[in-house]
């Protein structure tokens, strides 16, 4: 006999509507719902019957989802805003939101609850806006045990659970952020084998070095958290506090030896939001992972303030091959009012140091921060020509829930996306931040000019024939051939 699991996880699949066009060359990473198998290895641990479906991987439509959901009939249904970077999961919450109200139109008194950084950092709109039983603020790891044996009991008042908001009467009852979780070593191995590894893809720019190489693909963390204060961020909004919490190094590596030995994962993207900033622990972490042997093909990120040549080459030793900084701007006024924390001129010295390691950039820019006008513009434009990174992520400054720009943005009443499939970069209806200066149309424009221009660049383009060949230059301009539709753009 088969047993009603106690808890799906439900990871909705938004390619198309977040990446248009892109989505269709398959440029665009296919990455494992970590946190859903994080969650996932937990309460398996705690005796709890555990699924995940990733309707992603499995091509599944928002409709097609609600109805595998509805047919599994778990106690309780997770629908995650999957993606905890700062950029990838608020604009998820359109899937998210189909996929629960056509559960509920389905099943009515089946149990759903939402959960991801975007509901952690807006928890009562969630439940205002979405139809859902639950909205889970903060990890999980704390919230999910108690309401999931409050199910079980038949209770129906879920006062005291942490984390959790709920309804009662017709109204929300308001939950309380929890703690974060202490000790990341007592945490299991994510449940990897729930889910179907052989699908998961890296970023092209990750395997330039052989694009047809980018399978299998896993993700993981070997910290949680940042201390950093960045106005346009909001990762903490998921667990509280500014503050950086990590795991050993030897349960990292034992997580690598899993993936490597039991799905032959080469290609692996270090989730840190600040993987390079200690460097006692990035040495240690290095070199045992050096010291296993294997053909790894990393990529981390790191601050532009926090990484030396120490450091980077044990990166490298170990197959951190890709570093990803967090440039954000070529100007002095800029950077200073969204609180970066790094002076411009440390920029280019961090930038020879990497390449002296034979590691290849991945450079975040962004256009359109509160300060930005034209002339700023020009300078990040101006800095990113001068870096020439082997891949720049060239963002518009969005106001993400959970972030100080988010807050300000509500405030000052200034205008935002209609629907939150707006706050993804590159959908039809994106609309960034508007500055000081500019309008959000005009940062869009410009952003997409940028785009353009520094993928087309000869410069960049002979650089990336001479580093990886033909091949992968071919990659890059056919990519580079692909326009995006967009309402909101003004020349």
């Amino acid at each position: 006999m088969t047993r009603t699991p106690d808890i799906l996880f439900i990871k909705p699949g938004s390619q198309r509507q977040l990446y248009g066009e892109l989505s269709d060359y398959s440029l665009t990473a296919i990455e494992p719902p970590l946190w859903g198998a994080i969650l996932g290895g937990y309460l398996r641990q705690q005796g709890y019957l555990v699924e995940i479906l990733d309707a992603e991987t499995q091509g599944l439509g928002w409709e097609e989802t609600a109805r595998e959901a509805v047919d599994r009939a778990a106690r309780l249904t997770v629908v995650m805003a999957s993606g905890h970077n700062p950029s990838a999961s608020t604009m998820n919450m359109v899937g998210v939101g189909a996929i629960a109200r056509r559960i509920k139109e389905l099943a009515p008194q089946m149990p759903l609850a939402l959960n991801g950084l975007h509901v952690s950092a807006l928890p009562e709109q969630t439940m205002r806006e979405e139809a859902c039983d639950f909205a889970i603020q903060g990890e999980g790891l704390l919230t999910l045990p108690p309401l999931l044996d409050a199910l079980k009991a038949g209770a129906d008042t879920f006062q005291g659970i942490p984390g959790l908001w709920w309804r009662a009467d017709g109204g929300i009852v308001p939950g309380t952020m929890p703690e974060m979780w202490k000790d990341l070593d007592t945490l299991p191995m994510p449940s990897w084998d729930l889910l179907p590894m052989e699908r998961y893809r890296a970023h092209n720019w990750h395997c330039f070095d052989d694009v047809s190489r980018r399978q299998p693909y896993a993700t993981l963390y070997t910290s949680l958290g940042c201390p950093y204060h960045c106005s346009f961020c909001c990762i903490n909004a998921l667990f509280g506090e500014h503050r950086l919490r990590t795991r050993s190094v030897d349960s990292v590596v034992a997580e690598i030896d899993f993936l490597v030995q039991n799905y032959g994962v080469r290609n692996i993207k270090i989730m840190d939001e600040l993987f390079g900033v200690n460097e006692k622990r990035v040495l240690e972490m290095c070199d045992a992972i050096a010291g296993r042997g294997y053909d790894l093909n990393f990529w981390a990120y790191a601050r532009v303030n926090t990484v030396n040549e120490r450091m980077l080459e044990a990166m490298k030793r170990a197959g951190v091959n890709w570093i990803a900084y967090g440039f954000e701007s070529g100007s002095k006024r800029v950077i200073e009012d969204v609180t970066k924390g790094y002076k411009l001129d440390q920029v280019m010295r961090v930038v020879e140091m990497t390449y002296a390691q034979d590691q290849h950039i991945c450079a975040n820019f962004i256009f359109g921060l509160p300060e930005d006008d034209y002339d700023s513009m020009q300078e990040t434009n101006a800095l990113m020509q001068e870096i020439n990174a082997e891949w720049a992520n060239i963002y518009s400054a969005m106001a993400y829930p959970g972030s100080k720009l988010y807050d300000d943005a509500v405030a000052q009443g200034l205008p935002l996306p209609a629907s939150w499939n707006g706050y993804s970069q590159y959908s039809r209806d994106s609309l960034p931040l508007p500055t000081k200066y500019l309008t959000g149309g005009q940062v869009l424009a410009f952003r997409d000019y940028a785009f353009d221009a520094y993928y087309k660049s000869p410069r960049y383009l002979s650089m990336i024939r001479a580093k990886f060949g033909e091949e992968t230059m071919r990659h890059i301009r056919q990519m580079a051939e692909k326009t995006l539709d967009r309402d909101n753009a003004v020349i």
